[in-house]
């Protein structure tokens, strides 16, 4: 630990025992179906991130042609989608941590749902720049308050991989989206078949929508607020508990507000300048510096997947553009699969190794992946004559991706954190993410432009080995703590 995070802080206050007996009712608790309920809805989120984002890369190649997209429109519609979710990260924390988790939850579908209609109605380039970027901003709400509400309402054994299956729901997005957009294609068959991609975004945010009317807010969230009557009501939504004891419990403590920081309750109206307090700023590294490199890399590939098959002659030059395109998402569907299974390895080595460990060995394996891909371009014949060693490099990417460091980047912030401050912090890492996606995303097609694949590849191996040196440099291990005990004492 840094010197600066050895100082002696204020002690927190003693917390009030019926407050410890809610929180133990919720650590303590058996996973039951209302858990399972509510993760669903949480995911929705990270589910149509992954759909959203798999969709717009297989409609480029169809828009560049229906719309007469430039290189330069490409590359903004692109970055367009992340963009919007550094905006709409960094204001659903603060937002969440204000007005409360389910409140945010409602606005960031209500935004998804309209913007992504609009898009699919879109006659304009610059119509449907705007109208992703809007869509983006709904995404990047709700991720800090997908990830605070899922940690704040877990049990405390089954917390870490709820939370994993949360950020899973990405790479279920992107195979479901796979799916549609086959039928899609297969059904419409025309160049415009990107309108029905963005409309499917649509109805699925919709119901989203409708089903997340009936979450329970998060019990820890009100206690912080001192809404305790409110709390054992949700309380009760998820434990099988006496009626009666709850009510007595939320008697007793009033308006008492619960309170477990490393600093006074005072300092938290310090806003975002709280994240950089000597009792947080070497979490706050930890939680920005590693996301915002994987990002880098994780939206750049991921996003232009179909663009870097295409350029490595997958799915053949010479068929339709429709043919083309599915050709394309046969492929990144295939290789996408990597994804889910490396969130279900991550389900049980996150929970089992810890979150720095498997962030440490995630990034080495994405940095193993990105260089058998640029091996391939290298061979004599190109990558078209090697296409195994082409899965296997991005099969590698994405498994070792998912299995650590998009699973640990995800989790962190929403440990490392107080109650009061979970959902600015975690809105504050994915918002600095978002900076390095959308600076993949918009390079990406550039560099790939003017030095070729090659270098592409190479970047991103370097990118993830950066990643893998700031977990190592910033590390905080917690691993089994509850999340209250994270701010009880400094952690070696």
């Amino acid at each position: 630990m840094t010197p600066q995070d050895s100082v002696v802080h204020t002690a927190p206050a003693q917390v009030n025992p019926d407050h410890q007996q809610l929180i133990d009712l919720l650590d303590e608790a058996p996973l039951r179906l209302p858990h399972y309920l509510t993760w669903a809805l949480s995911s929705g989120g990270t589910l149509l991130d992954g759909l959203s984002v798999f969709m717009l890369g297989i409609a480029i190649p169809l828009l560049a042609h229906d719309m007469a997209f430039t290189t330069t429109q490409i590359g903004l519609l692109a970055a367009a989608l992340v963009a919007g979710a550094i905006i709409g990260a960094s204001w659903g924390g603060r937002l969440a941590d204000r007005i409360g988790r389910k409140s945010v939850f409602l606005i960031d579908m209500g935004l998804l749902a309209l913007f992504a209609a609009l898009g699919a109605l879109s006659w304009d380039p610059r119509l449907l720049i705007a109208s992703q970027f809007l869509v983006g901003v709904g995404i990047g709400m709700d991720f800090p308050v997908s990830s605070s509400y899922v940690a704040e309402c877990m049990p405390q054994r089954k917390r870490g991989r709820m939370m994993v299956a949360t950020i899973a729901s990405q790479s279920v997005g992107m195979l479901l989206a796979a799916f549609i957009a086959m039928g899609l294609l297969h059904l419409n068959g025309k160049p415009d078949t990107w309108r029905l991609f963005l409309a499917s975004e649509a109805v699925l945010a919709a119901l989203f929508l409708i089903a997340r009317l009936y979450l329970p807010e998060s019990p820890r969230w009100l206690m912080s607020q001192g809404r305790n009557r409110e709390a054992v009501h949700a309380l009760e939504r998820l434990v099988p508990e006496d009626r009666q004891m709850l009510e007595t419990l939320a008697t007793r403590l009033g308006s008492t507000v619960h309170h477990v920081t490393k600093i006074p309750e005072q300092a938290h109206r310090m806003g975002l300048a709280v994240l950089f307090h000597p009792a947080y700023r070497r979490r706050t590294l930890l939680s920005t510096l590693p996301w915002f490199l994987m990002d880098i890399a994780t939206y750049g590939v991921g996003l232009f997947t179909a663009v870097l098959l295409g350029a490595l002659h997958f799915g053949g030059q010479s068929q339709n553009l429709t043919a083309h395109a599915e050709a394309l998402t046969s492929g990144s569907g295939m290789i996408d699969t990597s994804l889910l299974l490396g969130f279900m390895l991550g389900l049980w080595a996150v929970a089992r190794f810890g979150r720095i460990r498997m962030q440490l060995i995630g990034f080495a394996g994405m940095t193993v992946g990105m260089l058998l891909l640029m091996t391939s371009t290298l061979l004599p014949g190109g990558a078209g004559q090697h296409l195994l060693l082409v899965f296997a490099g991005f099969i590698a990417f994405n498994l070792f991706m998912n299995m650590g460091p998009n699973s640990t980047t995800y989790i962190l912030p929403a440990e490392l954190f107080p109650t009061q401050v979970r959902a600015t912090a975690a809105g504050f890492a994915a918002a600095t993410a978002k900076v390095g996606a959308t600076l993949g995303v918009f390079l990406l097609p550039l560099i790939k432009s003017a030095a070729g694949v090659s270098v592409v590849l190479l970047l991103m191996a370097f990118v993830s080995l950066l990643g893998m040196l700031f977990t190592w440099l910033f590390r905080v291990e917690g691993h089994g703590r509850t999340l209250e005990e994270h701010h009880r004492e400094d952690l070696p």
